[in-house]
This record gives C-alpha cells, sequence and structure tokens, in this order.
C-alpha cells in the first residue's frame, strides 16, 4: 500500500452496511461488524479496512503520516440526513400551546401560521443572517455524527426569496464541513400574496422560479408539499414535471396527513424518494417499490405533533421490500430538532425497526437518497472517508441510551473535525465580508 494519510486504529467495533445500491426489505438487517478493526484513509478516501491482526500482517511496512487510536469505541458510515428545513429565520414557539391544544396543523397553516410565519420571517432576513443561523445548525448535526445533509427551500415562496435560501444552501456546502445538497421547494405552501390564487402561484412557480433555479444551478432536486389544502396531485404533478425536464430530480411530500395520492403520484414520476408517508395508502406504497422510489420517513413530526398513527415501517419493510430512509426533518414547525439520534430512537420505539435497520437508514439508504450512493453512505474502499465515532459498545445502544448524543467524534473526507466531542476544525471558510 502506497503512503497512507490517517489510520484509525482500536476500533472495538466496525459496523456497515455494504455496496453502493439502496438495501431493501429484508437486506436492511444486513451489516457487516468486524471487530478490533482499523481503517486506512488516503486522499480523503477509504484506502483499506479490515481487522487489525490483517493489516499488521500485510501493511506492517507502510509509511503512516497520522495514526489515531479510536480507544475501542463503535465505527460507522457517517450518518447523512436526507431530509431538512436548514435554512429559515425565526423560531415558532408560540405556536406549541396551539398544538398541545388540539388545533390541527393545517388549521394553523390555514390561519396564516405554521410555514407562512416562517416565510415572513425568512424574507425580512438577510442572507448573512440565514447564514449564520444555518451554519450554527450544521454544527450541531456535525456533533451528531451527520456529515451530509439535505437543505430543501420552501421559506421564501417568492423568486428572489428562494434564490435567498438556495444561495444560503450553496454557500454553506462551499465552506462547512458538512456537505448541503440543496432542493428547490418553493411549493412548500401558497404564499399570503397568492391568497385565493393558487393557480397563478403555480403558474410563478412553473414559469419563473425553476427556470432560474435550474439556470443558476441552485438545486439538484424539486419537492412539492402534495397535502389537502396545499398543492393538489395534478398541481404537484405539473410542477414535478416540469421540474424533471429541467434537469432537477424529483422528490414529494406525500400523504402526511390525508391519502391523497402522493405515494402513487412518486411512483409515476419516478421520484427518488417519498417523504412522509403516515397516511400512505396500500397502493401508494405498492407504487412506490414498483418504481424503485425511496421512502424517507420522519419519527419526529409525528411525535412532535403529537400524532396517534406513524409511517407504517413494518410494512413497508417486510410487506412491500422498500428501502427506508429516516431523517429529522429539521424545522422550525412540526419538528425542531438537529439530533439524528432522538430520530433513531424514536424509529425503534414508533417504527419498530431493529438497530440494523436503523443504521441502514441513517447510512446507505439515506444517501441514495440523495444520489450519493456511490460516494458516501457505507464504508467501503475507494468511498469518502466519512466515519463517525461512537461512545458506544454497538449500534443497539445508540437507540437504547437515549436522550443524550453518543458521537465522539467525525471524520469528514479524511480529516477529523469533531474529537472528544468538540468541533476540532474550522467548519467554514468566511467569505470575505
Amino acid at each position: 500500500m502506497e503512503r497512507i494519510d490517517l489510520l484509525l486504529t482500536g476500533i472495538g467495533s466496525l459496523v456497515t452496511p455494504q455496496g453502493n445500491k439502496p438495501c431493501y426489505g429484508e437486506s436492511m438487517k444486513e451489516v457487516c461488524e468486524i471487530k478490533d478493526a482499523v481503517i486506512a484513509i488516503r486522499q480523503g478516501r477509504i484506502a483499506w479496512f479490515g481487522p487489525a491482526s490483517v493489516f499488521q500482517d500485510q501493511f506492517a511496512g507502510s509509511q503512516v503520516a497520522v495514526k489515531l487510536d479510536i480507544g475501542g469505541r463503535l465505527v460507522t458510515p457517517g450518518l447523512v440526513d436526507p431530509h431538512t428545513h436548514l435554512v429559515h429565520a425565526g423560531s415558532r414557539e408560540h405556536e406549541l400551546a396551539l398544538k398541545r391544544s388540539g388545533v390541527p396543523y393545517l388549521d394553523i397553516l390555514a390561519q396564516g401560521g405554521g410555514i407562512l410565519h416562517t416565510v415572513r420571517s425568512t424574507r425580512a432576513a438577510s442572507e448573512q443572517e440565514l447564514y449564520e443561523k444555518a451554519r450554527r445548525s450544521l454544527n450541531e448535526m456535525l456533533l451528531n455524527g451527520v456529515t451530509t445533509v439535505e437543505a430543501k427551500s420552501g421559506y421564501g415562496l417568492s423568486l428572489e426569496a428562494e434564490l435567498k435560501q438556495l444561495r444560503v444552501a450553496k454557500r454553506l456546502d462551499a465552506t462547512h464541513a458538512v456537505d448541503v445538497v440543496s432542493t428547490f421547494m418553493g411549493a412548500h405552501a401558497v404564499p399570503e400574496e397568492y391568497k385565493g390564487r393558487r393557480e397563478a402561484f403555480v403558474d410563478a412557480i412553473v414559469g419563473d422560479m425553476l427556470p432560474k433555479v435550474a439556470e443558476e444551478g441552485l438545486a439538484e432536486f424539486c419537492d412539492v408539499f402534495c397535502e389537502n389544502g396545499v398543492f393538489s396531485v395534478e398541481e404537484s404533478r405539473r410542477i414535478l414535471t416540469e421540474a424533471q425536464r429541467l434537469g432537477l430530480r424529483a422528490k414529494i411530500h406525500a400523504d402526511e396527513i390525508v391519502p391523497l395520492g402522493g405515494a402513487e403520484l412518486a411512483g409515476e414520476v419516478g421520484a427518488v424518494s417519498a417523504e412522509h408517508l403516515l397516511a400512505a395508502t396500500d397502493k401508494g406504497l405498492a407504487a412506490l417499490a414498483e418504481s424503485g422510489v425511496i421512502p424517507v420517513l420522519l419519527p419526529g413530526t409525528s411525535f412532535n405533533l403529537g400524532l396517534a398513527t406513524h409511517a407504517r415501517a413494518r410494512d413497508m419493510i417486510d410487506r412491500y421490500g422498500l428501502p427506508v430512509a429516516l431523517s429529522t426533518d429539521y424545522n422550525p414547525g412540526s419538528c425542531p430538532t438537529e439530533s439524528i439520534q432522538l430520530i433513531m430512537m424514536l424509529a425503534s420505539l414508533y417504527l419498530k425497526m431493529t438497530p440494523e435497520e436503523i443504521l441502514t437508514a441513517c447510512t446507505i439508504n439515506a444517501a441514495n437518497a440523495l444520489g450519493r450512493g456511490d460516494v458516501i453512505g457505507s464504508i467501503e474502499v475507494g468511498k469518502c472517508a466519512d466515519l463517525a465515532i461512537f461512545d458506544a459498545p454497538n449500534i443497539a445502544y445508540l437507540p437504547y441510551h437515549f436522550g443524550i448524543n453518543h458521537t465522539y467524534g467525525v471524520i469528514k473526507n479524511g480529516k477529523p473535525t469533531v474529537w472528544n466531542r468538540q468541533l476540532v476544525a474550522a467548519t467554514e471558510e468566511e467569505e470575505a465580508l
């Protein structure tokens, strides 16, 4: 082996799904575990991994620039958070009492609250203010073991404000240790200035916003909130079809509250992922399975909204053989948390997922929900050296011992960015002001 830039030794347990493709159904339980392991990293990529004894026998003479002892801890691929609303201004704690008194989420939106409240705050904020707030959230995600996130727009709902959000996300991707994958979601709600004129707003999305986003290369994906009282199946189809024509891949907020047919639409248009799915029907889940759409489940949202039902993860995995992914849905309203480890616990408690399924859902399946399965999401020779190091004896301990952050360290592109539970390298390179 050529010179090794970084050698991680003393790994108590290395646990990873395998391959580049999503893990479907029962295969979500199939993870590789290596005790007393080492990982060799060169030029930001994984050059070799395996038992320490094999490394000593085969590579004893290799030149090692830096060696780090993991101290018997657990190592997994860096976690991937494939559904967040990272860039926004303000907060909505004032709505907590309304939710707890039983006012439905869509009723709050209809009264000008919810998403529309955040839209007013986001429109009023400067790019620098949005950048600073989102950067702090990215730091929290990194400290939780996350190395790649998706960031949706959708709190601008005008051409200028949507572009502002997407420019902030692009700047964060360029300056922060965590990779940020951008999704345009101008179809998140109908803004107040278009009240009663939803068709005109859809025209603006299709005719003005989407072409500009595509022209400036500000997003890889387009998402739509396909929900009763928000955007219909027909409107969502029109937006996603035009987005695909312009080169953006489709995602969809589907069947979160009522079974509108969003899952079926996801299958029809060949979306990369369908997200939420609390109310998805058997027909909808079958459509996802037939088209290879990845369900991204968000148990933190149903938990925080106090809903009695949660996404049917067991049916998705056992009956339909779907490749389930998990995410925080970090946003200022329905799920204001950056903690993917909380989501792991909720997936165990409410979705009845096993530790192996949870790890797979937070790594290789989440990576594929962002079109990144060939470079991240598993520990493989040649992939990016994105790794999470946990103060835990095994992966079952992560959802078992809840309410704390287990992350001891994070390696991102072969460089330590968190060590001893603290940020140890600059997570941004501030642009000249």
